[in-house]
């Protein structure tokens, strides 16, 4: 699997020999990454500046079950507070102990588990892949984004047409019901399929099904 080439490995993990390694396993596979020497410290990442961040990058954290002061398990319930979960994938690194924990918490969204000592390859399989689904994630939650600009730049007379042509209305139907003339729709009609980006009423259909 290729890996998007913008995307970024959090580490957060006490043991600087393990930070290290997994950066440089990272590294070697052109995955860029960023390490944190605990928890907290990662908390504050996501706290610093004037508003709370969010991913505009594929990425995933690769996250220790047990460390000093805040463990990894406290940050993965602020995760989930912030619903970053589907952008911003979990894979925690787990002792033998830590197994069953870090199974329920694949049940409550983390995206899985290794176990120390883990492979390699297994470990880079597994971040590939919820790179992907971040990647993923990031692109949907842009295409509403968007979908919310276009239907915002409409006038009320816009969403008007734009509501009927979606039902499957003619233009003349269309001009009794708004009590305008079939011109004034073919004119409303385009301004509506230019600034949705659209060619054709099943294609805004189908759009707006997503929305």
């Amino acid at each position: 699997m290729q890996p998007t080439e913008d995307a970024l490995v959090f580490i957060v993990d006490d043991d600087a020999g393990v930070r290290e390694a997994l950066a440089w396993l990272l590294r070697s596979r052109r995955l860029p990454s960023q390490s944190f020497e605990s928890a907290d410290a990662f908390a504050e990442f996501l706290d610093a500046g004037s508003s709370p961040w969010q991913p505009t990058q594929p990425g995933c954290l690769l996250l220790d079950v047990r460390m000093p002061g805040m463990s990894g398990l406290a940050l993965f319930e602020q995760l989930i507070e912030r619903q970053l979960l589907d952008a911003l994938p979990v894979i925690f690194l787990t002792g033998h102990a830590d197994v069953p924990t870090a199974v329920d918490s694949v049940k409550r969204g983390a995206f899985d588990f290794c176990e120390k000592p883990f492979s390699d390859n297994a470990l880079v399989d597994r971040i590939e892949q919820a790179l992907a689904r971040s990647a993923q994630t990031l692109q949907s939650l842009r295409s509403k984004q968007n979908l919310q600009h276009n239907l915002a730049d409409l006038t009320e007379r816009e969403r008007d047409v734009m509501d009927l042509v979606v039902e499957g209305l003619p233009n003349k139907l269309i001009a009794d019901q708004l009590d305008i003339s079939v011109r004034t729709v073919e004119v409303h009609r385009a301004r509506v399929f230019d600034k949705m980006n659209v060619k054709s009423a099943v294609e805004l259909a189908n759009l707006l099904r997503g929305e």
